[in-house]
């Protein structure tokens, strides 16, 4: 009867051992499958909780952290604390920045599971020899997202003062330190004061805080920003390498640089073309009406690699790839204005803020992204087997996808659950194909689109093909 018991025990006791090891894999496997690898992407990812692993001040050492969106615009205002820049486009011009043992692990991100210049540049440093290399695909925005802690450049520090914006820049070094030498327009508040000095500190919780110390091994930045998010600060950043950058950069008595001047073109393309909510950006409706009347008025230039382009872009766009548009600026014309686009809007702002640098008389009026509505970008595949395109006058990309499910008024039956705006027809049967839409509504099968990264075959309804 003894024996009897304690086998059932031992049989217990191994269940309980058990059971964690099979939760703990399944969570694992969850995990792992949260994120499919897309055609085209670095197979080898990386997650926010291993980034948030290797992300320290002092770094740590054996790993170097990439941001490869452009400066200007991306890194700049906001990046992962003791990421280095080197942006896809500059990666041949600044190889150099990468560290000499190739046995280092490389952490490659950008603009979030829509980028891929984080994969592009990860290709670029494997090609060079370097063999633990990982991309964070979910980027800065899923970084941003879990409340990590960001980090931004003394480029933006200084566009801050040019711009007179509302900001409070704080030195967390003590203040017999701080005596010495600041940056202009911060206030010193010791981080082992932090408490003594709150009333120094902006009433308004949503203004912004930058937090900088005596650089990379210094933590005196953190620990204050960390105090300042307690208090109920919402736009709490630091600056990594802080004074000692800053005073290398620009010294104490540097003057500031002048901003570049705004680019200036014709006064009724002003009027037309309208600026965007973000600087350098024109918006779509402007864009749109701008393209549908007048299209010959301005160039219409998008920069991303020459494959992307041949999958599908605006009609009447050239392509220009940001590589290459450094060396063919002479080319852009000087009597319209040049209008740039992109996938997310990052190569595009990079290429509004190279022109502007460089491209003398050109009139480069703005950037943006196919970002939101790049499920209209009418696909390569989208014209092959003997189809043709009816073109409404407005460009693919700017038509907002219905909603899943809207008839569109159409009277084609089982068809009608997935008519698209922009309509494909096939030139033999003249049948009207599901181009634009996620899921049949007849069979609940999925259609030839994009739409949230699913996995998209050449379906054709079934229902559909009964009826015909």
């Amino acid at each position: 009867m003894g024996s009897k018991r304690l086998a059932l025990f031992a049989a217990v006791m191994a269940s309980l051992a058990v059971a964690p090891a099979m939760y703990s894999t399944a969570a694992v496997g969850a995990d792992a499958t949260a994120i499919q690898v897309k055609e085209g992407w670095f197979t080898a990812l990386a997650d926010f909780d291993l980034m948030r692993q290797n992300v320290d001040i002092p770094l740590r050492k054996g790993v170097m952290i990439i941001d490869s969106r452009p400066a200007a615009r991306q890194y700049d205002p906001g990046h992962i604390p003791g990421a280095v820049n080197i942006p896809d486009s500059q990666f041949d011009k600044q190889v150099a920045k990468l560290p000499q043992d190739k046995a280092m692990l490389l952490l490659f991100y950008c603009g979030g599971l829509d980028c891929m210049l984080s994969h592009n540049s990860a290709f670029k440093a494997q090609k060079l020899g370097y063999g633990n290399i990982k991309v964070y695909a979910a980027g800065m925005p899923d970084w941003k997202a879990n409340g990590a802690p960001v980090a931004v450049s003394a480029a933006h520090i200084r566009k801050l003062m040019e711009e007179k914006a509302v900001y409070a820049l704080v030195d967390a070094r003590p203040k017999r330190v701080a005596d010495k030498g600041m940056i202009p327009t911060a206030i010193n508040i010791s981080d082992t004061e932090f408490d003594k000095h709150i009333d120094k500190l902006p009433t308004d919780k949503t203004t912004p805080l930058i937090y900088y110390c005596g650089g990379l091994e210094c933590v005196l930045s953190d620990k204050s920003a960390d105090k300042a998010r307690q208090l109920g600060y919402t736009n709490v950043l630091t600056y990594p390498p802080g004074y000692p950058q800053w005073e290398k950069l620009h010294g104490a008595t540097a003057a500031a640089a002048a901003a570049p001047g705004a680019a200036t073109g014709p006064a009724t393309t002003a009027a037309t073309l309208v600026p965007g909510k973000e600087k350098g950006t024109v918006s779509v409706a402007s864009f749109e009406k701008v393209w549908k009347d007048n299209p010959g008025s301005l160039l219409l230039v998008d920069v991303r690699d020459p494959k992307e382009f041949a999958a599908g872009t605006i009609k009447g766009a050239v392509n220009l790839p940001i590589n290459e548009l450094e060396n063919k600026i002479d080319t852009l014309p000087t009597d319209k204005p040049v209008v740039f686009v992109c996938g997310t809007g990052a190569r595009s702002g990079e290429a509004f803020d190279t022109v502007r640098l460089l491209g003398g008389k050109v009139q480069v009026a703005g950037a943006g992204g196919l970002h939101r509505c790049r499920y209209q970008i009418q696909r390569g595949r989208q014209f092959q087997h003997g189809r043709k395109e009816i073109d409404d006058g407005i460009p693919a990309s700017l038509h907002r996808p219905p909603l899943v499910g809207d008839a569109m008024g159409s009277t084609d039956g089982a068809l009608a659950a997935h008519r698209p705006r922009r309509r494909l027809v096939f030139a033999r049967s003249r049948r009207l194909a599901n181009a634009d839409y996620c899921q049949c509504g007849q069979c609940g099968r999925c259609c030839r689109c994009r739409h949230r990264q699913r996995l998209h075959g050449a379906h054709r309804c079934p229902a559909a093909r009964r009826s015909s």
